[in-house]
């Protein structure tokens, strides 16, 4: 007789997984895996992204079921048996969690049929500028309208996000929660990549456009101390939607104080956070920056750009400095004020992001919306 199919608590549906590496990923991979942890059956539904995964699995007690990818458009994975998998999953669950924007998140939310979903709206999709990003941004548009509204409920990260969204028309019609990202604590790292006495400036995450790097290596430039140093990391090698690193490396010129590290995991990050005194994030699109939260977290004062709900982090706690964007300028004024920060000010404000962003409260608010939509059927 052949084994009956695993009924789930929760699916939890993505584009990209483990081992790649994003804010998106950061939030389902922690709520999936903090439920699990409590007990929950979770199954994650996500794309074969990286061939040498294999299409299922378990990590850290959580399913993970992977469809195959017959190609990419921009960022999109071509994945026909993604949204049929994610149905035949949802369908033997109690709750659906969609992870937005999704390409394929209208036909998902119309297959699952009456099992309730919970989006996540992480941001509006910002693409660079041309032709067929303006093409692939409208249609993602028209697939998460049409997936909202047959939500049952729908977060975002903060109520600054949500305003500023162009769904928030629809958003605020839907029971919706502010849930901010959940943050790793991750204090206890060594300075290994300290180099001297100066000042250490630096950034973390994805190394694409959105995230502004050429300014903020600009505004670096603008410091004359031969000790200070800009410490960049992040992936670049294996990044979705194409590189930013020629821009950034032709911003760099021979300038030896600022070093590229690459993609940092597990205990390099906590190492990284520990390496520098002011953190930077000078995207040109953001919802939330969750590398900031956790540099903050840490003791570390952030600059980031003025873009509703990356703005958050520290407008929440005041432990930093919002700035415009694509400044130089401000950017360099920012970091050069908070360089002197006193440790005390920086013990205390570390303790409110703490409180704020950590994973365990992040975790919590996930659950209780999802026993709150459990049964409801899904509205049509």
């Amino acid at each position: 007789m052949k084994p009956a199919e695993p009924r789930y608590d929760l699916t939890v549906a993505l584009t990209y997984y483990t081992p790649y590496m994003s804010g998106v990923t950061h939030t389902a991979q922690t709520v999936a895996e903090g439920l699990a942890a409590r007990g929950w059956r979770v199954a994650v539904v996500t794309s074969q992204h990286d061939r040498s995964t294999p299409r299922r699995e378990t990590i850290n007690g959580v399913d993970v079921y992977r469809a195959p990818v017959l190609g990419q458009i921009t960022r999109a994975q071509i994945s026909p048996a993604y949204p049929l998998l994610v149905a035949q999953l949802a369908r033997r669950s109690d709750v659906l969690y969609l992870n937005l924007p999704m390409a394929e998140g209208a036909v998902v939310a119309q297959l699952v049929r009456s099992t309730p979903i919970v989006s996540m709206l992480h941001i509006d999709l910002y693409l660079p500028p041309g032709l067929l990003n303006r093409v692939a941004v409208a249609a993602s548009d028209v697939t998460s309208w049409a997936a909202l509204r047959r939500s049952a409920a729908v977060v975002a990260y903060s109520d600054d996000q949500a305003h500023a969204s162009k769904f928030w028309p629809l958003m605020r019609r839907k029971e919706h929660r502010f849930i901010p990202a959940p943050c790793l604590d991750r204090r206890g790292g060594q300075p290994r990549y300290r180099r001297t006495g100066g000042l250490h400036v630096g950034f973390l995450g994805r190394i694409v456009e959105d995230k502004g790097i050429p300014y903020l290596v600009r505004a670096f430039r603008k410091i004359a101390d031969p000790d200070a140093r800009l410490l960049i990391g992040g992936n670049y090698k294996t990044v979705m939607g194409g590189d930013d690193l020629a821009a950034i490396r032709a911003e760099i010129g021979a300038d030896d104080r600022i070093q590229v590290l690459g993609e940092l995991r597990g205990r390099e990050i906590d190492d990284f956070y520990a390496s520098i005194d002011v953190f930077a994030l000078p995207s040109v699109a953001e919802s939330f920056g969750i590398v900031q939260a956790e540099a903050m977290m840490c003791g570390v004062p952030s600059v980031t750009t003025d873009l509703p709900g990356g703005r958050y982090p520290v407008l929440a706690t005041q432990f930093g400095r919002v700035v415009p964007l694509r400044s130089p300028q401000a950017l360099h004024t920012a970091i050069t004020e908070l360089a002197a920060a006193p440790a005390d000010w920086r013990d205390a404000k570390a303790r409110e992001a703490r409180k704020l962003f950590h994973a365990d409260r992040g975790v919590d608010a996930h659950e209780d919306l999802f026993n709150l939509v459990r049964g409801h059927r899904a509205p049509r």
